[in-house]
C-alpha cells in the first residue's frame, strides 16, 4: 500500500507519520509506538455530545486477579491504554467517554438478568472499585456510563421472590402482587408476547427474552419510583449517566407508552441531574428511533452492522449518499430535540464483530472508521475494534462468541466467556502488545483517526451540510464551529480522484489525510487517494 500523510499547508509534519496502515509493518523502537505531531494538538476537552466512546463487556475485557474473568480493577488497570489523561502524549487511544455492560450481581455472564441492583458483581468487583473508576474517569476528563438494564429482571431478583410470594399468599394487598407484568388464567393472551406459569398459581408472568427474564409492570407506580431510585444511587456516586438497554419493550414494542415512560422517568432523573449522559437501544428503523429522541439520544441502527450504510460505503459505496443520509437524519431527530445527538456504531455486543464483515487488507476496516469517528456525534467503538479482534455467532449461535477475550498480548489472563464456540483459529494473531509499537497497525490508525477529530472540532461539533462529487464516489461534508470551518472528503473507491475543492468554499490548507493511499492538495485541485479521507480548511 501506498504512504498515508497528514499534511499541513504545503509541509510535511514529522516522518514518524508516514506509512501504511496494515495489520504489519516494521515497529517503532520503545514499548508504544507515539504519534508526535504538535498539529494535532487537541486545545479544549469534547462537549458530552462529540464524544468517542468506547463500549466495554466487563467480564471479556482485562482480569486483574488471575480468576479469568475481566473486572473493574482490570479496566482501571488499562486506563492508560483508553486515556492516560494528556491528549496530546500521541500515546493512549484517546477515549473520551466509557460505556460498561451490566456490572451488577447476576448468574448470567452476560449480566443482562439482574439479581441486585445494588451491588456489584463479586466477580466483577466492588462497589469501592467502581468509585476508584469513576473518580480515574473524571481525573482523565472521560464520562462513565452504566448499562441498565430495566426492562425486566432476574428471576432470583428479591422483587420477582416478593412477587410470587403474594401470588401463591393471594395477597392482592401485598405491594409486590403487581409489580410484574402476568396475565391469569382464562384471561386473553396478549399478542406477541412470551409468558411463562408460575408455579403454585395460576397465572403467566410476561418474560420476551427468556423464561428467566421476568419483565416488570412499568404502569405501577412503585416500579417506577424504584427504579428512579437505583438511577439515582449511581448518578450519586458520580457515574454520568446510562445507556438503556432494550428500551422499546418496556411495553413491548407499544411505542406511545413507551416513549410516554421514558420522557417521564428521565425528565424527573434530569431536573436532578441536567447533565445526565443517556442513550437508549432502540433496535429498529430511523421511523421508530426518531420517536424516542424527545426522550433519550438512541444508537443509529441504519448504519451498523454487515449490512448497514457505513460497511456499504466503506466497501467501495457511495461517500456522498452516506453523507447525504447523515445530514437528513441530523434535521430529522434535531427536529424532535434541539439537543438531539447523532450516535453512531458499526459493531456491539450484540452483533457479529466487524473485522468479520470489514478487512483492513483492501482499506475496508479504515474507511469504515473514517466515516463513522471522523463525524458528527457521539460514536461508540466496541472493545477490541480498534486492533481488528474477530467473533461472529456462527453455527452455534452463540452471542458468547461476539464478546470474547480482548488479545492484550501480555499476561493478562482474561479468557472468553461460558459458551464460545469460536475458532482460536480464526482470530487475529497481532494483540495490543504489537500493535501499540507498530506505526503501522490498525490500533495506531485508529488513535490517530482519533486525534484528528480532537485536533479540528469542527469536525464533530459544527453545522454539518453534505457534499458529493459528480461522476465519483467521493462524498463528504463541510461543518461550520466557531467561526471555523472544515471540508471532510472521504474515497471509498477503487482508484484516485481529483476533485476541485472551490465548489464547496474556500479551502487552501490539507489539514489532515488518512487513509490506505495518498491525498494532495495543489491549488483548489484535491487529488485523494482510493480508500482515503482528507480534512482541508
Amino acid at each position: 500500500m501506498k504512504a498515508i500523510r497528514t499534511l499541513f499547508a504545503a509541509c510535511l509534519i514529522l516522518a514518524l507519520l508516514l506509512g501504511s496502515f496494515g495489520c504489519g509493518g516494521s515497529k517503532a523502537s520503545g514499548s508504544e509506538y507515539a504519534i508526535q505531531d504538535p498539529l494535532l494538538a487537541c486545545d479544549a476537552p469534547a462537549p458530552d455530545n462529540a464524544r468517542v466512546f468506547y463500549e466495554i463487556f466487563v467480564g471479556s475485557f482485562s482480569d486483574s486477579n488471575g480468576d479469568g474473568t475481566g473486572d473493574l480493577k482490570g479496566i482501571i488497570n488499562r486506563m492508560d491504554y483508553l486515556n492516560d489523561g494528556d491528549p496530546n502524549s500521541g500515546k493512549s487511544l484517546g477515549i473520551e467517554g466509557i460505556w460498561l455492560t451490566p456490572i451488577f450481581v447476576s448468574r448470567s455472564y452476560h449480566k443482562y438478568d439482574v439479581a441486585d441492583y445494588y451491588t456489584i458483581d463479586p466477580a466483577f468487583g466492588t462497589q469501592e472499585d467502581l468509585d476508584t473508576l469513576i473518580q480515574l474517569c473524571h481525573e482523565r476528563d472521560v464520562k462513565l456510563i452504566l448499562d441498565l438494564p430495566i426492562n425486566h429482571t432476574a428471576r432470583n431478583n428479591d422483587w420477582f421472590s416478593k412477587f410470587t410470594v403474594a401470588h401463591r399468599n393471594n395477597d392482592t394487598t401485598d405491594p409486590y402482587y403487581d409489580f410484574y407484568s402476568y396475565y391469569t388464567k382464562g384471561e386473553t393472551v396478549p399478542a406477541g408476547r412470551t409468558f411463562a406459569a408460575l408455579s403454585g398459581t395460576d397465572i403467566f408472568f410476561e418474560c420476551n427474552f427468556s423464561n428467566d427474564m421476568p419483565e416488570l409492570n412499568f404502569d405501577n407506580p412503585l416500579v417506577r419510583e424504584e427504579l428512579l431510585k437505583i438511577a439515582r444511587y449511581y448518578l450519586g456516586r458520580g457515574v454520568d449517566g446510562f445507556r438503556f438497554d432494550a428500551a422499546k419493550y418496556p411495553y413491548f414494542g407499544d411505542h406511545d407508552p413507551n416513549v410516554d415512560f421514558w420522557k417521564e422517568y428521565l425528565g424527573t432523573l434530569r431536573s436532578e441531574y441536567p447533565s445526565m449522559y443517556t442513550v437508549a437501544e432502540v433496535w429498529d428503523g430511523d421511523g421508530i428511533t426518531d420517536r424516542y429522541y424527545p426522550a433519550t439520544n438512541c444508537f443509529n441502527f441504519t448504519t451498523s452492522q454487515a449490512e448497514g450504510l457505513i460497511a456499504d460505503t466503506a466497501k467501495a459505496g457511495n461517500a456522498g449518499k452516506f453523507t447525504k443520509y447523515v445530514e437528513q437524519y441530523l434535521k430529522s431527530i434535531e427536529g424532535t430535540n434541539p439537543d438531539a445527538m447523532y450516535v453512531p456504531f458499526i459493531a456491539n455486543h450484540d452483533t457479529d464483530r466487524a473485522a468479520g464483515y470489514l478487512t483492513t487488507a483492501n482499506g475496508h476496516m479504515q474507511m469504515a472508521a473514517n466515516l463513522y469517528i471522523l463525524g458528527p456525534g457521539s460514536p461508540f467503538i466496541y472493545y477490541g475494534e480498534e486492533i481488528g479482534l474477530r467473533g461472529s455467532r456462527g453455527g452455534a449461535n452463540t452471542d458468547a462468541n461476539r464478546r470474547l477475550a480482548m488479545l492484550w498480548g501480555d499476561d493478562d489472563t482474561v479468557q472468553d466467556p461460558v459458551g464460545t464456540t469460536y475458532s482460536a483459529s480464526n482470530q487475529i494473531q497481532n494483540g495490543v502488545s504489537v500493535q501499540k509499537t507498530d506505526k503501522d497497525s490498525l490500533y495506531t490508525y485508529y488513535k490517530k483517526l482519533i486525534m484528528i477529530r480532537k485536533a479540528n472540532p469542527a469536525i464533530a461539533r459544527g453545522e454539518y451540510r453534505s457534499v458529493s462529487v459528480d461522476g465519483s464516489k467521493v462524498g463528504g461534508f463541510v461543518s461550520t464551529y466557531n467561526g471555523t470551518t472544515v471540508l471532510v472528503l472521504h474515497n471509498p473507491g477503487g482508484s484516485a480522484q481529483t476533485v476541485d475543492i472551490s465548489q464547496f468554499g474556500d479551502f487552501s490548507v490539507l489539514r489532515a489525510a488518512i487513509g490506505v493511499e495518498d491525498a494532495t492538495l495543489s491549488g483548489t485541485m484535491l487529488t485523494l487517494g482510493s480508500q482515503t479521507s482528507a480534512v482541508l480548511g
